[in-house]
């Protein structure tokens, strides 16, 4: 499998013969960074808000989920998980969904903007986690510490920041920083521009990976029939504990 950042929320799951899914595509007028052209299979949406919703970024996608429920589409199964997600001011935040993708047993969960520590029984919900896609900049997401109870509370094998201040970012969100000093790391510079993964390659200790926001298009888009493959064989990140 294959995990490209755009920045934001959104990234883009593929695996040869497998649907492809983009999550949480943005209007870039919005939340900056460059606009998105992408092609996808499958699009998520966590919730209606333009750094989330923004389905005519992407191309040629049959299914579009925008809410709870359990779904199968390519091959690949997907579980979405509906929380409250709402602050003080109720009635102006809108729910939240979780997305656990799983690709023949390796599952990915995109935490979407996640405002509190998931209950039990969101937990449970979501099952085993191997990679989480985690909100850690606050600004309506998890901020740095909460962020890491969750990775605490889900175990996964993987940990992907996303929904923080970088210099394509418009909005006022926390540095990375935080959270990799929450998570008892040091800031580094190293990064990598996406992930290649396997279920054997998973590390036994969990593992944050900090990922390049790239473009918004590019020449890496492909379907599940496994046309225009192209792979980043990145094995930077780091260890927490």
């Amino acid at each position: 499998m294959e995990i490209t950042w755009y920045g934001h929320s959104c990234f883009r799951l593929t695996e040869r013969n497998l649907a492809t899914v983009v999550t949480d595509p943005f209007d870039a007028e919005t939340v900056g960074y460059e606009p998105l052209k992408l092609k996808a299979d499958i699009v998520t949406v966590s919730h209606d808000a333009a750094g989330h919703n923004y389905l005519n970024a992407v191309k040629g996608y049959a299914h579009a989920i925008t809410g709870p429920g359990e779904f199968e589409i390519g091959s690949v199964f997907i579980t979405g998980v509906q929380t409250d997600g709402r602050g003080k001011k109720a009635s102006e935040q809108p729910r939240n969904t979780l997305y656990v993708f799983d690709y023949d047993g390796l599952t990915v969960a995109h935490m979407g903007d996640l405002r509190q520590v998931p209950t039990q029984a969101e937990v449970e919900a979501l099952g085993t986690v191997n990679i989480v896609l985690i909100p850690v900049g606050g600004g309506g997401g998890l901020n740095a510490a909460k962020a890491a109870e969750v990775v605490s509370l889900l175990e996964p094998n993987i940990v992907i920041p996303m929904h923080y201040a970088t210099k394509g970012a418009k909005m006022p969100l926390d540095s990375l920083d935080k959270f990799l000093k929450e998570m008892g790391l040091h800031s580094h510079d190293e990064s990598q521009p996406a992930l290649k993964v396997s279920k054997s390659s998973l590390p036994d200790e969990t593992k944050v990976v900090v990922l390049d926001y790239q473009h918004g298009y590019g020449s890496q888009e492909r379907y599940h029939d496994g046309s225009q493959e192209r792979y980043h064989d990145g094995s930077q990140g780091y260890h927490s504990g």
